[in-house]
């Protein structure tokens, strides 16, 4: 569905026009302006609106509308008509009415249709797609076309780029106070398109509002889908917006930093950190798999203490993984077997490996256990469940937090239950 409206009317009817626009200007607010030349200006003059301007009705401004209709861009058509007085050199309704009946595209010709447009749209669903361009190894521009094709047909989009001098997630909270503002705010939702950090960051300003998160996946692991089970594709990942269907799903707070999926230390952490952007450029999700065969060569014990409940216990550790939500590929957060995100409790594994040979025993006893969906029981293993968790390292370890490196520990990490909504594919209801 087309984001445009197009204007247009009659000498004797741009008065009324421009009264009507500024009358609803919060519902034209939310759509690209199109009108022709006089009209177009007098309304961006009045109603501090942007427009864009065709030619004026005499010029054919009204043929250019039509051209936009037939190319599918362009939502509905408000053409206030004078039946009386209609001057010569003004546009007639009929070419343009003939294009809009062939099209099915909804034409206003007098006030009270006009009015039935703006209600009948005011109930459509306003999707705010904040999209990351130099996500994943595909081409942006096509991705976001194919975005754009899918979703128009039933949403009204609207698009933000990510910023290399903004965070994504002040990005979104300012999206959130517009959202806020208006009166069918039930209608609008958030979409972000991107990897697990910018999911990870517009996430961050969704937690405990309601406003609906979805996903469309371009990044290099995409494992917050695949924990979820949304489609990793983007056809899929667009389908399972337009069906509409909400979950509810718990989120985490790492050193006051949001949190979807997990936090590592030590040997995930650094894994993370070997597999580097230009890496993950030429190799895709396989960067990570060398990565830690390397991390795996150099990586070492350390202690950790943990605290849980007010109860301290030190332990050795090679990597402590600790879990909202994970896929079977986030091989070390399986001590479990698996990670329920809809259960109010956080999902903590602790591997202790002292060599390469025994870390390579680690893996494949959890890389197992999320196959089969049982829990661990490797020597080498421990997994626990708790609502909180703090964790001291000696010395300090690398965290990775949902893909990205935040700091060194220590960390405290909390579940914040029945915190996010999401849009999920029917069967994951």
């Amino acid at each position: 569905m087309s984001n445009n409206i197009a204007l247009i009317a009659h000498d004797n009817k741009k008065n009324d026009l421009v009264s009507f626009v500024k009358q609803h200007r919060e519902f034209f607010s939310r759509y690209h302006l199109i009108a022709t030349g006089t009209t177009g200006q007098r309304i961006e003059q009045d109603t501090k609106l942007e427009v864009e301007k065709m030619a004026s009705g005499a010029l054919g401004g009204d043929v250019q509308i039509s051209a936009k209709i037939v190319e599918s861009d362009i939502a509905a058509v408000i053409f206030l008509i004078d039946p009386l007085y209609a001057q010569p050199h003004e546009p007639d309704i009929k070419a343009l009415l003939r294009i809009c009946e062939v099209y099915n595209v909804p034409l206003a010709t007098n006030l009270s249709t006009a009015k039935a447009i703006v209600k009948s749209l005011s109930q459509s669903r306003v999707g705010h797609l904040i999209f990351n361009p130099v996500a994943g190894q595909g081409n942006p521009e096509q991705e976001l076309d194919r975005i754009k094709k899918i979703l128009s047909k039933e949403i009204y989009l609207k698009i933000t780029f990510t910023r290399p001098d903004v965070s994504v997630t002040q990005q979104t909270k300012e999206i959130i106070e517009k959202i806020q503002q208006e009166k069918e705010m039930d209608d609008h939702f958030v979409i972000a398109s991107g990897g697990d950090g910018t999911v990870s960051e517009v996430a961050a300003a969704l937690i405990n509002t309601g406003i609906p998160l979805g996903i469309i996946p371009r990044g290099t692991a995409n494992a917050f889908c695949g924990a979820i089970g949304i489609p990793s594709d983007i056809q899929g990942a667009c389908h399972t917006i337009c069906q509409g269907v909400t979950r509810i799903v718990d989120t985490a707070i790492c050193n006051d930093i949001p949190m979807l999926l997990l936090a590592g230390v030590g040997f995930e952490a650094e894994t993370v950190a070997k597999a580097d952007r230009d890496m993950k450029n030429r190799l895709g999700v396989m960067a990570y798999i060398f990565a830690g065969i390397q991390q795996a060569k150099e990586q070492k014990l350390f202690n950790a203490e943990i605290e849980i409940n007010s109860e301290v216990n030190t332990i050795e550790a090679s990597a402590i993984t600790i879990a909202n939500a994970a896929p079977p590929t986030s091989v070390l957060a399986q001590g479990a077997g698996e990670v329920d995100y809809n259960d109010g409790l956080l999902d903590i594994t602790i591997a202790s490996s002292q060599s390469t040979l025994q870390g390579i025993g680690v893996i494949t006893s959890l890389f197992t256990s999320g196959l089969v969906k049982n829990p661990s029981n490797h020597d080498h293993v421990a997994h626990f469940q708790a609502e909180s968790i703090k964790v001291k390292t000696e010395p300090e370890q690398r965290v990775v937090v949902d893909g990205e490196i935040i700091g060194n520990t220590p960390i405290e990490v909390r579940c914040i239950p029945n915190s996010l909504s999401l849009f999920v594919p029917i069967e994951n209801q």
